[in-house]
């Protein structure tokens, strides 16, 4: 927490299409793209003052997504590009990294975050092991190499609200709440989303009533030790989605040489390994581990981001962090939103950020998270600086 953390200077984000709706056309680089145009245009920095993108990206199946999008958006040839997969930490990964550049002289300006077409995403096949057999069609890698460390992620998500006793209904209310935060606040979105492709507001979030969400059928059946119906249903579960989530970050001395005003601070993040059979746990340990490198706890946060990949995370990442779960995703979660996974915890950043500076003081102190697959966990700590007003 000094003088020489980077800066941010401005964030920007797509709305968030499901799967197969607005972006269905869409390359990672037709999203983002517009979304990297529009920060640099709020910001006032120009293309080329850019040193490098560093983005995330889960399910491009290989190539350089960054360097697609700062090709696509204009960028000077000379701009660095690196793209990074940790599925669902990704986009938070990619800040970090972006970061690392900054501190360490690499970088002076760069853009990063996440990127994601998962309507785009390649059909994937195993090659075959002996000729003239067919190649093998599959959903996803393999995340542990012991398969009994790989568990399919809702039948893992469905086990640990067993264990844990998080029932149905608790899963569904926080589901409700989620959804019901999103639409709250939906006319605040513009002073964070770029348009794209005509969309500029979340399409999932949607009115339910607790009668309907009762009615709605498991998707992975579970129950308790003591019998408690702890089943994840298809609302308590992020869907699948298309979007990207962006931040341009400098260093002091880059803000000082380019007059830049920064709106907020980067003092930290942290990636932790977790058990794979667990991953959604993994986001709660990387987080209690960057508050206590800092000398902090949760209490010392003005607002909380995680990405919510299935409710029982909220509702788990809240207890392990000792907070009440409604402090969490003020207006509203990934189970709102979609889930585009590379993007998923930058938007999650985004979205801290855009509250920090429409509600809190400078100083005032957040923490954004997300989970990914193999049990993987990533947090990041950031400052409120007094900065500008959010653009509109």
């Amino acid at each position: 927490m000094n003088g020489t953390s980077p800066l941010i200077l401005g964030w920007a984000r797509s709305a968030v299409a499901p799967h197969g709706g607005a972006y269905a056309q869409l390359h990672p680089h037709d999203i983002a793209a517009p979304v990297l145009l529009g920060l640099l245009q709020r910001t006032g920095v120009d293309a080329a003052q850019v040193d490098a993108v560093v983005l995330g990206n889960a399910l491009g199946a290989g190539g350089n997504p960054a360097r697609m999008v700062a090709l696509a958006a204009g960028l000077p040839d000379r701009c660095a590009a690196f793209s990074v997969d940790t599925q669902c930490c990704a986009g938070l990964d990619a800040v970090a990294m972006a970061a690392g550049l900054l501190a360490t002289g690499q970088a002076s300006v760069v853009v990063a975050g996440g990127v994601e077409a998962w309507s785009r995403a390649p059909i994937r096949q195993h090659r075959p092991l002996r000729p003239g057999e067919p190649a093998v069609a599959y959903e996803r890698p393999a995340f542990a190499p012991d398969p009994a460390r790989d568990p399919d992620m809702l039948h893992a998500a469905a086990g640990h609200a067993a264990s844990q006793r998080w029932t149905r209904a608790a899963q569904q209310d926080w589901a409700l709440l989620s959804h019901r935060r999103a639409l709250a606040h939906a006319d605040q979105w513009v002073d964070e989303t770029v348009p794209v492709a005509g969309l500029a507001c979340d399409s999932h979030p949607r009115a339910l009533s607790a009668e309907r969400a009762l009615r709605l059928p498991a998707v992975v059946t579970a129950r308790s030790d003591d019998g408690l119906d702890c089943s994840l249903t298809a609302l308590a579960v992020s869907p699948r989605a298309d979007g990207a989530g962006l931040v341009l970050l400098a260093s002091p001395q880059g803000c000082e040489r380019l007059g830049l005003t920064p709106r907020a601070r980067w003092l930290g993040g942290l990636a932790l390994g977790g058990a794979p059979e667990v991953p959604l746990a993994a986001a709660a340990r990387a987080s209690q581990a960057l508050l206590a490198r800092h000398g902090l706890h949760a209490g010392h946060l003005a607002a909380i981001e995680l990405h919510d990949a299935f409710a029982v995370q909220a509702l788990d990442f809240a207890h392990v962090l000792g907070q009440p779960a409604e402090r969490l995703n003020r207006r509203g979660g990934g189970l709102a939103r979609g889930h585009p996974i590379g993007a998923s915890a930058a938007i999650a950043l985004v979205r801290l950020l855009a509250d920090l500076a429409r509600d809190e003081a400078p100083g005032a102190l957040g923490l954004a998270s997300a989970a990914g697959a193999g049990g993987i966990g990533t947090a990041a700590l950031v400052e409120r600086l007094a900065g500008i007003s959010p653009a509109p």
